[in-house]
């Protein structure tokens, strides 16, 4: 009886990972690329969008992204905010090439200040 309720269990929350990955977690504001999946959590050490951090869009975001890019090649953006740590204006999230997460800082003239990796 126990080992029935440990089953029932299990494929209750393996159906609730398998609809919640299925869900998606891109947005269609441009924060993640549209190429690359969203970062597994093991991967994503900022965790969740804060509440005094806005999503960049339009020019900044595109400014942002190409800033952190030409810094570290071949990197995935993950996220793209404002930065309310006072590291820098904005900062860019992402996924090494080596798949390493690190942090872009980036001031208000789009120039990188530092790259804090993870």
């Amino acid at each position: 009886m126990l080992a029935a309720g440990a089953v029932v269990l299990g494929l209750v929350a393996g159906s609730y990972g398998v609809a919640a990955a299925a869900s998606g977690n891109g947005s269609s504001d441009g924060t993640t690329t549209e190429s690359a999946p969203a970062a597994p959590a093991s991967q994503n050490p900022w965790g969740a969008q804060r509440s005094d951090e806005t999503p960049l869009t339009g020019e900044p975001l595109a400014k942002v992204k190409a800033a952190a890019l030409a810094e570290v090649p071949n990197a995935t953006i993950v996220r793209v905010e404002t930065d309310a740590d006072g590291h820098a204006a904005y900062e860019a999230h992402i996924l090494k090439a080596d798949g390493k997460p690190a942090t872009v800082y980036v001031d208000k003239q789009f120039e990188v200040v530092s790259v804090e990796s993870r």
